[in-house]
């Protein structure tokens, strides 16, 4: 069976950033995993009327809950706040999550974690750092088990 992915992201905001969003979808498509990227999806809710935001939230909360996971893009100090609400749900949902950070800037208050350790509630406690990754070429390359998830 397809996996479902929710890719949170902030790069929708941005025609430059459009360009790298591609480039994950088009990874997650070539291990056939079915993308929920929000931007894409909800195009149509914005353009339906003037009351689009209660829809477009409702909708990515839809598409959260009847994924999968969640692969979540959290560059940005702080990262941005809308992935960080949806991270929340995908927590409290118990998604399988998987982060991207390929900022270099410090984003944390520790040495144990390199984001605010909230986040590292969805992943496990040992071996958090599987299902971290720092750049496309880690995904890619299956250092960290994603293709194996990918695959069962």
């Amino acid at each position: 069976m397809k996996k479902k992915l929710y890719l949170a992201n902030p790069y929708g905001f941005s025609k430059q950033s459009k360009n790298l969003l591609y480039e994950f979808i088009n990874i997650f498509n070539n291990l056939n995993i079915e993308v929920f990227e929000p931007f894409e999806r909800s195009k149509d809710i914005i353009q339906k009327d003037d009351n689009w935001a209660y829809d477009l939230a409702e909708s990515n909360f839809h598409d959260l809950k009847n994924c999968d996971c969640i692969f979540a893009i959290v560059n940005g100090i702080p990262p941005d706040e809308g992935v960080m609400i949806e991270l929340g749900i995908a927590i409290a949902l118990k998604k399988k999550i998987f982060l991207f950070r390929d900022d270099f800037r410090n984003c944390s208050d520790n040495n144990q974690y390199p984001l605010n350790l909230m986040l590292f509630l969805g992943l496990p406690r040992d071996n958090w750092e599987k299902y971290y990754f720092e750049s496309l070429q880690d995904i890619k390359d299956d250092k960290k088990g994603f293709v194996e998830w990918a695959k069962k």
